[in-house]
């Protein structure tokens, strides 16, 4: 880890005590900065906040005290990436015009390891993930590593300390991050994707979304490299007028861009780089995902034979078009990642087999006609629930489907769902929303979903 005197006997409060709450609060005492934490939970009872309290951090629950914003010399303010900018406490960071950071900010800056930053509205976790698994067999043959970290589930703080100046970090970067990172210098960064309709609730409108997304390469070099998507073209133009890194593309079917899916191969302009069939993961978005892999591995290193043998392997990420089992003939999917409609939009046409599609969730007051063609052309049989299932069934009726069927929650969904498959049918999770009528988190949906499947084995 760099020694950087930033943050050195500098005030710094951190807002939220989670992962990278924890985990930043610890760099930056390591950084010679003096920390306090706020959360509005109650801490009274938490270890790690009575952890970060005997290594030195002031750590204040159970309220957030805006007036400590003025009593006190802060130097910097670092937030939770999820907390929004509309908190009392972040208003109030503003009005003082404390610079507002998110945890990467910290920890980039301090990283040895050479990173790769990776973004998206959807496919950035797989794409982190085949990258790294890319990446780290290539390393390994010199005793190296690469580690998948950030909006991935692992604080980037958390593995810098630990990571050489021969490894490399393939790091997940959220909008919500990236809205709060001023200076990053990715040696590659990528933009797998940008969807309209997506985290309007935090960003308020798709232009503010955009330019948070664009973070992730405004701050590069012409000596670094940026990941586009040829075929978004509106936001490929964006991306023209902020970068200065040296651009490569990559596109579903136009092989003018750098990187593209020919008829049998996934191909560069100058060669083929494997069988596309030969992809263990399903579906075209998740070929566009491993163009992405693709593209930032060969920059740092990486050969053929790392690509083709991860590829032909990689089952994919929890809860993005997981395969959970084959039941009697029944291929079953959990998509629970799927928390908007365009991801469900690319995780239905994945398949050629007949698919009895499970979807529901919180109502975001949003129409699904959007997927009636695909609806259409896939799907045999809907099983709906939650609070969006009238506006799903509405969808399904206009797409033809006859069979629809409606339940109130997801366990009373699963075994109908799966009544309606024959052998040889694919029964697809792809909800299409949010999670929070019913579960806290898209994760914690998702392992639900496992369990309803596992309990159809024993019955």
């Amino acid at each position: 880890m760099r020694q950087i005197n930033t943050y050195k006997n500098k005030n710094v409060l951190v807002l939220g005590l989670g992962k990278s709450g924890f985990a930043v609060s610890k760099l930056l005492l390591k950084l010679g900065a003096q920390v306090t934490l706020n959360d509005k939970s109650d801490l009274t009872d938490n270890p790690q906040a009575h952890e970060l309290e005997k290594l030195g951090v002031h750590v204040i629950g159970g309220h957030h005290p805006v007036e400590l914003l003025e009593q006190e010399d802060f130097a910097y303010f670092v937030k939770n990436p999820g907390i929004t900018y509309d908190n009392p406490m972040v208003k109030k960071a503003a009005e003082l015009k404390l610079p507002i950071i998110t945890e990467p900010e910290i920890a980039l800056a301090v990283s040895e390891a050479p990173y790769v930053c990776v973004t998206g509205s959807n496919g950035k976790t797989t794409t982190v993930m085949l990258t790294q698994q890319i990446l780290d067999r290539h390393l390994q043959k010199n005793g190296h590593h690469a580690f998948a970290v950030g909006n991935i589930g692992v604080p980037i703080s958390e593995v810098v300390p630990k990571a050489t100046k021969d490894d490399i970090l393939v790091v997940e970067m959220s909008s919500f991050q990236l809205l709060g990172v001023t200076d990053i210098d990715p040696k590659v960064a990528a933009i797998v994707d940008i969807y309209h309709n997506v985290h309007l609730d935090y960003h308020k409108t798709f232009a503010n979304y955009v330019n948070a997304k664009l973070n992730v390469t405004r701050t590069q070099t012409v000596n670094d490299y940026f990941i586009a998507n040829f075929d978004q073209k509106d936001i490929l133009q964006k991306e023209k007028e902020v970068t200065k890194a040296q651009m490569q593309t990559f596109s579903e079917r136009d092989a003018n861009a750098d990187y593209f899916i020919g008829k049998e191969y996934l191909a560069s302009k100058t060669e083929q780089i494997m069988k596309k069939d030969d992809m263990k993961l399903p579906g075209i978005h998740n070929q566009q995902n491993a163009l992405v892999a693709i593209a930032i591995s060969k920059i740092m290193g990486a050969d053929n034979s790392d690509i083709r043998a991860v590829l032909k392997n990689f089952a994919g990420a929890k809860h993005r078009l997981q395969y959970v089992m084959t039941l009697d003939g029944r291929k079953i999917y959990n998509d629970s990642k799927s928390t908007n409609i365009e991801a469900a939009s690319v995780a239905i046409p994945a398949f050629t087999a007949p698919e009895v599609w499970l979807a529901g969730g919180l109502d975001r007051g949003f129409t699904f006609d959007s997927l009636v063609p695909l609806l259409r052309e896939h799907v045999k049989a809907v099983v709906l629930y939650g609070e969006s299932k009238y506006l799903l069934a509405d969808a399904a009726r206009k797409a033809g489907i006859k069979k629809i069927v409606l339940e109130n929650t997801l366990q009373e969904a699963v075994p109908k769902a799966y009544e309606l498959t024959n052998p040889g049918d694919v029964l697809l999770f792809s909800p299409a929303c949010a999670s929070w009528d019913q579960f806290r988190t898209f994760e914690e949906r998702g392992d639900y979903f496992i369990n309803f499947v596992k309990e159809l084995k024993t019955k």
